[in-house]
């Protein structure tokens, strides 16, 4: 298998079903549509949505209701950039290469477009429940619950919070893995488990799956504070030394960088060997994960 090929095709694929759910600009309130387009538009490597439908079928999932709730995890990791990259939050003006939201339309608009993302994700996710019938509109039902956890007050956003409140204050490792788990692995989480359910896994291999998605996003943002002290602008897409511009204690700072390193790989043979216990069989699957975190942007 030729993966960066096979990665190319299926990340245009992912970008693609992105793409048919986003809003039409127009009407009196379009610029709340340009700038949520903006924002998702902004390019990324649609992980979420990929590792969502590469899960869904690694458990021989073959339906199309597994499109709007790709479409829906792109929405909301993209309103939480929006968000993170704020004045009152990383104060950051550059993602991805480009201005950021709230440079582009303003911190008003920047506000409301994250919240309309987020909003219209699950707008967007409940559009599955026309496509399915029986166990399965059962199984969207539970979904719907599962990506509203994993993304509100004991998710993504719970993580957020603690991160905004020791941000320049002294953290312990307790604290880092939690903020870690939540405002990074819950979406993570979240689109695997999300891609295991609808496919009809059962509970004990969807905890697997939490726990293979856990490891995946504490390794990802480990090597995300290692990529902010070793790369560069050019290769982020971002300004680098981002976290400690904002006295954010992170592994690096804990831990030093060569146990950081360590720990990626650590985490990382464990992701892919939960996997292993996994049915079915998803090479691809597997060398995404292993790409996930040994990237450099």
């Amino acid at each position: 298998m030729d993966v960066r090929k096979e990665l190319k095709e299926r990340t245009a694929q992912a970008e693609a079903v992105v793409e048919r759910y986003l809003p039409e600009e127009s009407g009196h309130q379009k610029t709340i549509f340009q700038a949520m387009n903006y924002s998702v538009r902004a390019g990324g490597k649609r992980l979420r949505p990929l590792l969502m439908q590469e899960t869904y079928r690694l458990f021989g999932g073959q339906g199309k209701e597994i499109e709007p709730f790709m479409a829906a995890i792109e929405m909301i990791h993209t309103s939480s950039l929006i968000h993170d990259d704020l004045p009152c939050m990383d104060n950051d003006e550059l993602r991805r290469g480009k201005p950021t939201t709230w440079v582009k339309f303003g911190y008003d608009m920047a506000v409301l477009a994250g919240d309309a993302l987020m909003i219209y994700a699950f707008e967007t996710a409940a559009k599955a429940c026309g496509m399915v019938s029986g166990e399965a509109a059962g199984r969207v039902a539970a979904a719907m619950g599962l990506l509203a956890r994993k993304t509100g007050i004991y998710g993504m956003i719970g993580g957020q919070v603690v991160d905004v409140e020791l941000t320049g204050h002294p953290v312990n490792r307790q604290q880092l893995d939690f903020i870690y788990r939540l405002k990074t692995g819950a979406l993570l989480e979240a689109s695997m488990m999300t891609g295991a359910l609808l496919a009809g896994a059962d509970q004990a291999r969807m905890k697997l799956v939490e726990q293979m998605a856990a490891a995946v996003g504490m390794a990802f943002q480990i090597q995300d504070d290692i990529l902010d002290v070793t790369g560069t602008q050019e290769q982020l897409g971002k300004p680098v030394l981002s976290d400690e511009k904002n006295h954010k204690t992170t592994y690096v700072t804990l831990e030093g960088l060569k146990k950081a390193r360590q720990d990626v790989e650590e985490l990382s043979a464990k992701a892919v060997d939960l996997l292993h216990q996994l049915p079915g069989e998803n090479p691809f699957l597997e060398e995404l994960v292993r790409m996930l975190v040994t990237r450099e942007n």
